[in-house]
């Protein structure tokens, strides 16, 4: 349906039959990512003279450095130079809101892989060689690993965080029934296939070109102009596609990109800073871990009456994004449940790893996840169905029914929970085949089938209200051909091709006459960076800003050639029709430019009704709330604990989707990344703090043969309430919070071993190894 609170490009129902938006079209590059003909970062041309460096890490979890010796490395084959902390011109900082992370360290390592010197040789594999050929001398001191650790210690990076209403402790102790417990929920690797990488070229007057693989460029030219201690205009930092991102390339791609800048400054040569996938995952931060505490009151039918969760991350040795994905944590406990009375605390704990950051869910998967926990446990505990626990416990449809003002003050406005999960619990068969398992179970001693149903409710915008923002450009040349630039980035979303979409709808033309370039920050200034599920919604508005105003501009000067108001024009199928007469776009847009019309423009959006007050964590953080529901239904092995994901089922809630084809893909590649998350990758450090899983020799994403072989994925039919781009809705993040269902499958599977009468205590990942000890723990209760 159109949109109703901008100036559409319909005016009347003729018109009505041609559409840009709503259409499943290509991914803009998709014919060149299946000819290798995409080009990344690696794979622009070097500029004559390039260099190559790499990172000196270090070795030891927390320590001084008493000495470091460098020689062997400078005098290695190839090496140009070898560049420490104190070689840096400016800044020596790439923290994104603290000034806490060094981009080399400088006298002290906070963690095993941190960057302590930068070798820039003649070639990749001459830096790397050299890079460990270091003599460091440490003195080595205490080291926190885990956030349980850093709790004890009372080590954070951020003070703690509380959010209540209510009074919980009352309504705990009127409460009929209460359950308290322990989870823990690990953390994940971002494992984009494209690595980290920055080249570095010099210009004149001092400046500055970073080409950079980056979620946030605006970010980069702030920490690289810093760096080299001059003025932001002095640098332009370009990415025209990312193989991946996932959060990972939002803040801590700025290591990267500040020391190949550093390093070229000095040189006045080009530098490429590539990282190896070991090198990588050594020095980056993860998805945070989380370690949970709970208690909750309930009544007989399951309906949560109080509830007190602490939450302890491992954040890292600095704050870098743990801020706002603690924030968010606290907003997305409630998931798709209304709580009365609530008391839940944040900890962001210091430790001596690699500082965590940003990914896909942003901390929302990690608040969601205890109340699913908490709700699974009810059931289980009451002997009912979780699915009916989980109606029970839904937000209100509207203000008539109450139940429909989140714990932080926020009305939920335009709740469809009720009606979509009531969908897919008839299109899956759920309670049928909820018997089947039973049956199944019943009469298999070994082999054990679990199903589960888990909802949906993620707000989508910045925690931080001022980076809500966006700019676009969209340029008409003279051949009617479109170029647009926006702040968004591409990192295999389509973002590009949605806003191609949008450009080309507004000005009546079809898509192939629109093209996306690199995004750049001499381009469009001061963007925000592509996260938070925001990237379509703010660069979308921004583009079709732009393109209106290039519209009204021509349907002026179409009514002065041909008659007739410009507010009849009709821009449709590359054509404009006013007064009763049809011109050819590309021929008004001829005609316009001879008559001196301005043929590009700007164009900015500010999402509106946004407020958040930190201190006492209470406002209206979201723009609007995107919803789902996912059954999933699994089968273990008692004996070894593996297991297999059989069937999903997903309905996802994209609003009136900009272009059904590439958001069905997130939703399936959201949901088998967060899967992966919950059950088989699975980080570990020794007990030394060096992280063992940095390769996929060790860590196990999933696989094509992961899949369920059964996977019915379906966009929920609905309208954005809220003014949104075309009133669609964000599909970058919520969906990943799908795949919930698959580890409460998994548990539901574990408990029928003790005829579902226990909880398992199950943790995550749930690996093979971590499903056999529920399993037996499960055996033992039982017995």
């Amino acid at each position: 349906m159109m949109n109703d609170s901008v100036k559409s490009i319909f005016a009347n129902s003729t018109a009505d039959a041609w559409r840009e938006v709503g259409q499943p079209r290509p991914h803009e590059s998709a014919v060149l990512h299946v000819l290798g003909e995409a080009t990344y970062t690696d794979d622009i041309p070097e500029v004559q003279g390039t260099l190559h460096a790499a990172l000196g890490l270090s070795q030891k979890a927390h320590a001084n450095i008493k000495s470091m010796d460098l020689e062997a490395v400078k005098h290695a084959r190839g090496v140009v130079a070898v560049y420490t902390a104190q070689d840096i011109p400016g800044v020596n900082d790439c923290g994104p809101i603290l000034h806490d992370d060094p981009i080399l360290a400088d006298g002290k390592v906070d963690y095993v892989g941190q960057p302590i010197f930068v070798v820039v040789a003649d070639s990749h594999d001459n830096a790397r060689r050299a890079a460990r050929l270091a003599h460091v001398d440490y003195e080595e001191l205490p080291a926190i690993l885990t956030p349980q650790e850093a709790k004890k210690a009372n080590a954070f990076v951020l003070p703690p965080m509380q959010l209540a209403r209510g009074d919980v402790k009352r309504a705990l102790q009127q409460s009929l029934h209460r359950i308290k417990g322990e989870l823990h929920v690990g953390g994940q690797e971002h494992f984009y296939l494209e690595g980290q990488i920055a080249y570095a070229i010099p210009k004149e007057g001092n400046g500055m070109l970073v080409l950079c693989s980056t979620q946030h460029p605006s970010e980069m030219q702030h920490v690289i102009a810093h760096a080299l201690g001059l003025h932001s205009h002095h640098v332009a930092v370009e990415c025209r596609r990312m193989g991946g991102g996932f959060g990972g390339k939002e803040s801590q791609s700025a290591l990267w990109a500040a020391a190949a800048a550093v390093s070229a400054a000095r040189l006045k040569r080009p530098v490429k800073l590539r990282a190896d996938r070991d090198d990588d995952m050594m020095v980056t931060g993860k998805r945070h871990c989380f370690h949970y505490e709970y208690e909750a009151g309930y009544d007989n039918d399951g309906r949560i009456t109080a509830i007190r969760i602490e939450m302890v991350s491992r954040a890292g040795f600095s704050a870098d994004l743990s801020g706002p994905v603690a924030t968010r944590a606290v907003c997305h406990v409630d998931n798709a449940y209304y709580l009365s009375d609530v008391d839940i605390a944040a900890m962001c704990g210091r430790t001596n790893t690699q500082s965590n950051t940003a990914f896909r869910g942003f901390g929302g998967p990690q608040g969601a996840i205890a109340i699913e926990y908490v709700i699974d446990e009810i059931a289980r505990t009451l002997g009912h169905d979780p699915l009916d626990v989980r109606k029970r416990n839904f937000y209100g449809r509207n203000d008539k029914e109450g139940r429909n003002v989140t714990q932080y003050g926020q009305k939920v406005e335009g709740n469809v929970i009720h009606d979509l999960v009531a969908e897919l619990e008839t299109s899956s068969d759920y309670r049928k085949r909820r018997a089947d398992v039973r049956a199944f179970n019943a009469a298999s001693p070994v082999l054990k089938k679990g199903l589960a149903i888990t909802p949906v409710k993620f707000g989508i915008a910045f925690n931080v209200t001022h980076l809500n923002q966006a700019g676009a450009l969209v340029h008409v040349y003279v051949d009617g051909s479109v170029l647009v630039n926006h702040g968004g980035t591409e990192m295999g979303q389509g973002v590009n091709t949605k806003v191609a979409q949008v450009v080309a709808h507004e000005l009546g033309i079809n898509l192939p006459h629109v093209r996306v370039t690199a995004t750049d920050t001499s381009k469009v200034a001061n963007t925000s960076a592509t996260a938070a599920s925001t990237g379509a919604d703010l660069n979308g508005k921004a583009a079709q800003d732009a393109a209106i105003k290039i519209r009204e501009r021509l349907a002026a000067f179409a009514a002065k050639e041909f008659g007739g108001e410009a507010s009849t024009a009709v821009f449709s199928n590359d054509l404009v029709h006013i007064n009763g007469k049809s011109v050819a776009f590309a021929e008004l847009v001829q005609k316009a430019y001879l008559a001196r019309v301005q043929l590009w423009s700007d164009g900015f959006y500010a999402t509106p009704g946004l407020h958040w007050d930190a201190k006492t964590m209470t406002g209206n953080p979201f723009s609007y709330f995107a919803y789902g529901a996912a059954v999933s239904e699994v089968v273990i092995d008692t004996l070894t604990g593996e297991w297999k994901l059989l069937r999903a089922d997903v309905l996802y809630d994209a609003g009136a989707s900009l272009n059904p084809a590439i958001d069905i893909g997130q939703v399936e590649g959201a949901f088998i990344q967060g899967m992966g998350w919950l059950t088989t990758e699975e980080l570990w450090w020794n007990k030394d703090g060096k992280l063992m899983t940095h390769a996929p020799s060790t860590y196990k994403i999933p696989g094509v043969s992961d899949c369920p072989e059964a996977f019915h994925v379906k966009l929920f039919e609905n309208r954005n309430a809220v003014d949104s781009i075309h009133r669609s809705k964000a599909v970058g993040e919520p969906p990943l919070l799908l795949a919930f269902s698959v580890f409460f499958a998994i548990r539901d599977a574990v408990a029928s071993v003790a005829d579902y009468k226990i909880n398992p205590p199950l943790n995550a990942p749930a690996t093979c190894e971590e499903i056999l000890k529920a399993v037996e723990a499960a055996q033992a209760d039982a017995a």
